[in-house]
């Protein structure tokens, strides 16, 4: 693979993830930086210079590293979490503060790379009505899906399908007078979608499809690895996340149909990595659910043994598997 170019990644301070790969790299004496987005301004310092050609001395250094980001092999956007400012600043100073860092050094990270993946894409990639669309025009089998804020439509969608699920457009749980709570998929029936709340926000409402397992399928520039998901538990049934102890995984091979479905919706949304959910439904068809473009893996290597870590480490060293 010739000399070791370094590695850098963004990621929040306390990741068990993001550890993994650092693990990996630091065992085949890659050089990594480790650092989130939240230590700059006040404990990381940018700077680059344009002239005529393309940004050079680039260079991001903390307290103890630094880091040429024209000499960078790969970049692994990991979650990092906000821009912390000084604590001097003003409500309004720091307002100004933010949208500078976010336009200057955020955007001249945006210029370098290579990304696994980059930040850009993994905003687009999370809307779901463009993922599913892109879904549907790469040829994988999608669930008819509603996405509306008029309770009329919804009752009338639940009753055509005959059996629909309710589902959140992102991961981000509510708090209220209970605490935090997750909000998972959930059965719906007609009479609930005379709800007025449904006109307060969006929603998406799609048809239920009888499975026989789930599979998680993790892709990373090219190598799939497909665990899948089997439950006892009702609430399981319906969201495997709602009960992760009553999981049991087995590593499966992906069709090659899938396979080449998946790379194209990967292609199509400019992502290098994806987290997929697909239902298996009893006829052996794999049906669509959705892409996390930054989602979490690591469980899934430990029930299945898989090596996802070393393959983003293969990513991010710039190494393809032949």
């Amino acid at each position: 693979m010739g000399a070791a170019r370094s590695v850098l990644v963004l990621t929040d301070r306390f990741d068990p993830t993001a550890d993994r790969v650092v693990e990996e790299l630091n065992s085949r004496e890659t050089p990594v930086v480790r650092c989130d987005v939240a230590d700059f301004p006040e404990r990381l310092s940018v700077s680059a210079e344009l002239n005529g050609g393309p940004w050079s001395g680039a260079w991001l250094q903390t307290a103890r590293r630094s880091v040429n980001l024209a000499e960078v092999s790969g970049i692994y956007y990991r979650r990092p979490t906000g821009f912390d400012f000084h604590p001097d600043l003003s409500a309004d100073e720091r307002r100004w503060s933010a949208v500078q860092a976010r336009m200057g050094f955020g955007g001249l990270l945006a210029a370098v790379g290579p990304w696994l993946n980059h930040p850009h894409h993994i905003g687009y990639a999370e809307y779901k009505p463009t993922q599913l669309r892109s879904a549907v025009a790469c040829g994988l089998q999608v669930p008819r899906t509603l996405v509306t804020n008029d309770p009329t439509r919804a009752r009338a969608f639940v009753t055509d399908v005959g059996s629909a699920v309710y589902k959140p457009f992102g991961g981000h749980g509510v708090t209220d007078t209970e605490g935090y709570r997750h909000v998972f998929a959930n059965v719906v029936t007609p009479e609930q979608c005379d709800d007025p709340n449904i006109a307060r926000t969006m929603h998406m409402f799609q048809q239920w499809v009888p499975k026989s397992y789930e599979v998680r399928l993790t892709v990373v520039d090219g190598q799939f690895f497909a665990a899948r998901i089997d439950t006892e538990s009702a609430v399981a049934y319906v969201d495997w996340r709602a009960d992760y102890k009553s999981l049991t995984y087995t590593a499966v091979e992906t069709p090659n149909f899938v396979q080449g479905r998946v790379t194209e919706l990967l292609r199509e949304l400019n992502l290098r990595f994806g987290a997929l959910d697909f239902v298996v439904a009893p006829d052996g068809a794999w049906w669509f659910l959705e892409c996390n473009p930054n989602g979490q893996w690591a469980w899934i290597e430990d029930e299945t043994g898989m090596p996802i870590a070393a393959a983003i480490a293969d990513a991010l060293e710039g190494y393809k598997k032949p």
